[in-house]
C-alpha cells in the first residue's frame, strides 16, 4: 500500500512569516500616506489570502475595504511580497521533520500566491521536496473554498491522504474537503484547537514523523 500522502499549509504551518507580512503591509501603506498598523493587528488578518489581508486592514482604519484604494495596494503589495522572506523564520524542527518524512508524497496548498510561495521555499532550500504547489492565486478558488486542496491532491495522484495546517480556514478547508486534518498549534489560530476538529494536535514539529507513522486510514 503506498505510503499516505501529505498537503501543507505553509503561513504558520511550516513558516513564520507574520513579521514580513507585517513590514509589507506598512511599506505599502506609507507609500500611500497611510498609517503603520501594529504587529499583532496584521497577525490577526492573516489567513484567508493577500485580498481580505488588505481588505481587513482599510477596514481597520476606518477606510473602505474595496475600490480603488484596495486595487492600488494590492499591486504595490504584490510587488514587495515576492521575495518577502528575509524576517520569515522556519518552525523550529520543521526541516528535521520533512527530511524524516520524504518517503511520503507532499504538496503545499496555502492561501499565500504562487510566486511568494515558491520563492520562501527556495529560499529555506525546500522547493524540491514539494513537487506539487497550488497557491492562492493557483485557482479562482482560495481556501477554505476545498477546491485548492482537492487540485493539490489530485496532482499529487496519490491514495490516503492528510492536511497539515494551523488555523480555522485550514480546518474548515480540511471539513469541507473530507480530508483528515493534522493540527500544529504554533501558528496563527485563533480558536483552542481541540475546537477545529483535528485527527491529531501537536505544537513540536520533532513529533511529526512519528505522528505519520502512527496514522491509519
Amino acid at each position: 500500500m503506498p505510503k499516505p500522502g501529505l498537503v501543507f499549509d505553509l503561513d504558520g504551518t511550516l513558516i513564520d512569516s507574520a513579521p514580513d507580512i507585517h513590514a509589507a503591509v506598512n511599506i505599502v501603506f506609507a507609500r500611500h500616506d497611510l498609517p503603520p498598523l501594529s504587529f499583532a493587528q496584521v497577525r490577526s488578518f492573516i489567513g484567508n489570502g493577500v485580498g481580505i489581508l488588505l481588505e481587513r486592514c482599510l477596514a481597520s482604519l476606518g477606510l473602505p475595504p474595496n475600490g480603488a484604494l484596495h486595487t492600488r495596494l494590492s499591486a504595490d503589495f504584490f510587488e514587495v511580497y515576492e521575495t518577502a522572506y528575509a524576517l520569515t523564520t522556519l518552525y523550529p524542527g520543521v526541516q528535521g521533520a520533512l527530511a524524516a518524512v520524504s518517503s511520503h508524497p507532499m504538496a503545499i496548498c496555502t492561501n499565500k500566491p504562487e510566486g511568494p510561495t515558491r520563492s520562501v521555499l527556495q529560499h529555506f532550500a525546500l522547493l524540491q521536496r514539494f513537487p506539487v504547489i497550488v497557491g492562492g492565486d493557483t485557482l479562482p478558488q482560495r481556501k477554505p473554498d476545498p477546491a485548492p486542496l482537492h487540485a493539490a491532491i489530485s496532482r499529487l495522484d496519490q491514495g490516503p491522504v492528510v492536511f497539515v495546517g494551523d488555523s480555522e480556514v485550514d480546518a474548515e478547508t480540511a471539513r469541507r474537503a473530507g480530508v483528515p486534518l493534522v493540527l500544529f498549534t504554533g501558528g496563527y489560530r485563533k480558536a483552542a484547537p481541540e475546537t477545529l476538529g483535528a485527527e491529531v494536535i501537536f505544537d513540536d514539529w520533532q513529533d511529526f514523523a512519528e505522528i505519520v507513522s502512527s496514522l491509519r486510514f
